[in-house]
């Protein structure tokens, strides 16, 4: 005799089937759920395009070593690099911020300026990168630019030495950085869709209506004896 007994799990038979049915309730609302995501796709183009200001982002980059520095030694190369650091603080200073915004005629404070300023130095570099970030890209590239000079200005004027050379001048971009008009299409759609997907599975869940044999079996625990069939509307229907 087999000593290995099988046992029978209604439980489990119950969730695989209450699964596959939940499939199948997915699998016939699928019009649905596509339209909900050419909705919530176009919703979010329309809504990305008419009330999302398009950012643009220029940079320009200066080399901090001036014509009379050595850099023959490691050791300079490593002041260098400390150096860096210093500038990108001396970059974001009120005095230079200032000076920008006096020198363009902007209409903006020195901490609104500074959130739009990110002033960096890659590792391992003695590159000072001065980005600026506008809705106007002439505006972006002006700002780079104009903070590069007065940065240039203000390191000479502090280390008492020739100013730094400029690497390359910000030039006007062409295309925004911000928003992502594909990635905002394709979560809008995404989301719409998960939304009514989730609202279709939670009906079912709460959905305890008897509705065939199996129903009668899984929620009232009773066999089925007979079927009674009903017409209704002229349409033939069968009742347990």
């Amino acid at each position: 005799m087999n000593g290995n007994v099988q046992t029978f799990n209604p439980a489990a038979e119950e969730d695989t089937i209450d699964l596959m049915e939940l499939a199948g309730v997915l699998l016939r609302k699928a019009w649905a759920l596509a339209l909900a995501f050419v909705i919530g796709a176009t919703a979010a183009g329309v809504f990305t395009k008419l009330f999302i200001t398009p950012q643009y982002e220029a940079t320009s980059m200066i080399y901090i070593y001036t014509k009379s520095t050595s850099i023959t030694s490691i050791t300079d190369l490593q002041i260098g690099s400390q150096l860096a650091v210093d500038f990108q603080i001396v970059g974001t200073s009120r005095e230079v911020m200032d000076s920008v915004i006096a020198r363009l005629g902007l209409d903006t404070d020195y901490k609104k300026l500074l959130k739009s300023v990110e002033i960096s130095s890659p590792s391992g570099s003695h590159i000072l990168k001065i980005v600026a970030t506008n809705p106007d890209p002439q505006l972006a590239a002006d700002i780079s630019n104009a903070i590069a000079d007065e940065l240039r200005a203000r390191i000479a004027a502090v280390m008492n030495t020739d100013e730094p050379s400029t690497l390359s001048r910000a030039y006007v971009p062409e295309y925004p950085i911000s928003p992502s008009m594909v990635k905002n299409v394709a979560l809008g759609g995404i989301g719409l869709t998960f939304l009514l997907a989730a609202i279709f599975v939670v009906a079912f869940l709460l959905d305890d209506t008897i509705k065939n044999e199996e129903d009668v079996k899984k929620y009232l625990g009773l066999n089925v004896l007979a079927e009674i069939v009903v017409e209704r509307g002229g349409k033939t229907k069968q009742a347990g």
